[in-house]
Order: structure tokens, then C-alpha cells, then sequence
């Protein structure tokens, strides 16, 4: 949807479905009753969802009642409601209207607010355009024009931190892969195992080297790597990879899976690696 279209609906005034369900508490308790009745029909409780909406069961009753009239919700009994075509089509204009109006607040408003922190690349004074740029992991902004720029706030040294503010464009930037090496469990050899020649090879490139498991941690020390990571390690080499750093973790045996479809649910590039011994 364009921007344009967007700004549309803050436009159009008392005709504009936004207008009207924004103004009216009335008109927001309306469309809360056809979504929980969208969720839960035909079989319709409304002591719940009067006590998920804060009012009276009475007042559920009578908005029902209207909304059967309107022809939004079509009813078969005691309790039983459905909600009818119209209906789904009140629901779905009102909630692209919302949609159309969150966005805006995002992109049109949070944007032109929102302050960003960044390492200043060289001395920076207040007012100055400045590009924004990922290097190893951290935000920096600098003189040179960029594909995503900025407004420095306050008067910053270079290295200091620096505040950003009208962000624009995009931030080149590219995700780290992540190198998977497994170990066996103690009961299986454990870090006896592990070739530490390979393990050396696979980790000497990475920007952070993470252990999960003791067996891992030990393998990693043995061969002179003692690993930046190791409590809360899984959840910070994804954290580092979202931010450009090549990761490698050695990670055990059965915690080796679960990591694998981490790693799949975030979409991030990952190669396994074999340093069992033969």
C-alpha cells in the first residue's frame, strides 16, 4: 500500500471507517464482540467475553443484539452466533484502516522521533547529516554519505557514543554465517574426541566463538580457544550473527538439534562441521 494511501485514511474524516472507530469507544467494543464471536462461533459465551472487554454480560447482550440487527451477526439459538459476510466485511475495513494508521505511526512518526544510538566514526558536532554504517557488529555514524543517514542531536568525539535522530535509507548490512561443530556427550568420549586441529581451523576466522555443554567448553580450551561465550551462549551467537559477525559454536551432542531448527525458525546460514576422531 502506498504512502499516500495511508495518509488517505487520516484524511477522509467522519466517512473514514478510522475516524469513526478511533473516536468511539462505542465503535471499538463493537468490533472486539464480532472478533471474539469470529474466534469462538457458533457456540458464543458472553459471560467471557465480557469479562476480556471489561463490561457488564447486560451490555454484551445488547450489542449483540444490535450487531444481529445490522445483519453483522447472524444467530440460531441460545448462545449460538455466527458472524455473517457483512459482518466479516465491517471487521476487515476497520482492521486495514488500524493497519494503515500503525504503520504510519511507525514509519511516519516513531521514525522522525526515535533516537539511535551509534559510535561516532570521527568528531561530530550537532546538526551534522551523517552516515550510518554496521562494522564488526556495532552502529557508527560518520561524515561520509551513505545509503542510510541521519541528524547527529549533541556534539560527540570520535569513538563516543552519539545520538541519531530522522533515520533514513537502509543500513547495508549482511548476517554472519554460523559454523556448527558438535560433540559427544562424556559418556561417549566427550571432548577426547574432537580433533583439535580442525577445531582450531574452523574457529580461528570467527568474530565470536561460543561453547554450550562442558564437553564443548573443555574441546575449546584443550586446544588453546578459550571461547567469548558460554552461559547464554545459543541465543548471543544468533544475536551476533544478526549483526554481521561470523559465529562459530561447539555445542553438544543433545542440544545439537534444537539449535539446528533455532537457527532454521530465524532463517540464518549455518554450516556443520565433523571434528569427531576416527
Amino acid at each position: 500500500m502506498s504512502r499516500d494511501r495511508d495518509w488517505c485514511c487520516l484524511t477522509l474524516g467522519a466517512k473514514d471507517p478510522l475516524y469513526s472507530i478511533l473516536r468511539s469507544k462505542r465503535e471499538v467494543s463493537r468490533l472486539q464482540i464480532l472478533v471474539e464471536i469470529a474466534e469462538h462461533q457458533p457456540a458464543v459465551r458472553q459471560q467471557e467475553i465480557a469479562e476480556k472487554l471489561g463490561v457488564t454480560p447486560q451490555a454484551i447482550s445488547e450489542y449483540i443484539r444490535e450487531l444481529v440487527e445490522e445483519g453483522k451477526v447472524s444467530a440460531s439459538g441460545r448462545g449460538n452466533y455466527e458472524v455473517t459476510k457483512a459482518g466479516i466485511e465491517w471487521v476487515l475495513e476497520n482492521a486495514e484502516s488500524l493497519e494503515s494508521y500503525a504503520r504510519h505511526i511507525r514509519r511516519d512518526i516513531i521514525q522522525q522521533v526515535s533516537v539511535w544510538t551509534a559510535i561516532a566514526a570521527e568528531d561530530l558536532n550537532e546538526g551534522d547529516e551523517v552516515g550510518v554504517y554496521m562494522n564488526a557488529g556495532f552502529l557508527y555514524a560518520g561524515k561520509k554519505p551513505l545509503a542510510a543517514t541521519g541528524t547527529v542531536i549533541a556534539d560527540a568525539k570520535k569513538n563516543e557514543d552519539v545520538g541519531v535522530a530522522r533515520l533514513n535509507g537502509i543500513i547495508e548490512h549482511k548476517e554472519g554465517m554460523i559454523h556448527v561443530c558438535k560433540v559427544p556427550r562424556i559418556q561417549h568420549g566427550g571432548s577426547k574426541k574432537i580433533r583439535r586441529d580442525k577445531l582450531l581451523e574452523v574457529t580461528k576466522t570467527a568474530g565470536i566463538v561460543a561453547a554450550v555443554g562442558l564437553e564443548a567448553y573443555i574441546a575449546l580450551v584443550k586446544a588453546g580457544k578459550k571461547p567469548d561465550m558460554f552461559f547464554g551462549a545459543r541465543e548471543g551467537v544468533i544475536e551476533a550473527a544478526f549483526h554481521g559477525i561470523d559465529c562459530a559454536i561447539v555445542i553438544v551432542d543433545e542440544e545439537f538439534t534444537d539449535f539446528l531448527k533455532r537457527l532454521e525458525s530465524v532463517e540464518l546460514v549455518y554450516v556443520i562441521h565433523d571434528l569427531i576422531s576416527p
